[in-house]
């Protein structure tokens, strides 16, 4: 008999309005220093993703989802304001910020995307692949 060896990893908002956990293993870290993204946290977003069906929302009271532009919406709480998702209108997958998790142990950074886009104020020196775009 086969067995699943990933345990379900979970996570929530500040406040706990939002809650979720996820059936699949999250993908590794992406950076993102797109200017939505650096909006929408304060600084560069660190996020990882699973498949739509992957995610599975256990408490929504506060789940907000903005169209942060044509192609994607964010989702956050709206009582404590903490950014959580973000997905493609017409995609199958949905990224996670990775400080959103209740336990990120065992998750690794792969690459910064959007550094054209980076703010002036930090700089990259990790050594990780960096793209100019997605």
């Amino acid at each position: 008999m086969p067995t699943n060896s990933y345990i379900e990893a979970s996570g929530s908002c500040l406040c706990g309005g939002v809650r979720y956990r996820l059936t699949e293993p999250p993908r590794p870290v992406v950076y993102c220093h797109c200017s939505q993204c650096r909006r929408t946290s304060g600084h560069f977003v660190a996020a990882t993703a699973v498949a739509r069906d992957a995610l599975v929302i256990v408490a929504d009271e506060s789940l907000e989802w903005f169209a942060s532009s044509e192609f994607a919406s964010r989702g956050f709480c709206r009582r404590c304001g903490s950014s959580l998702f973000w997905r493609r209108v017409a995609g199958d997958r949905v990224s996670i910020m990775a400080g959103t998790l209740d336990d990120p142990d065992g998750l690794q950074a792969r690459e910064h995307i959007y550094v054209a886009d980076k703010g002036s104020y930090y700089d990259l020196t990790d050594g990780l692949p960096k793209w100019l775009q997605g």
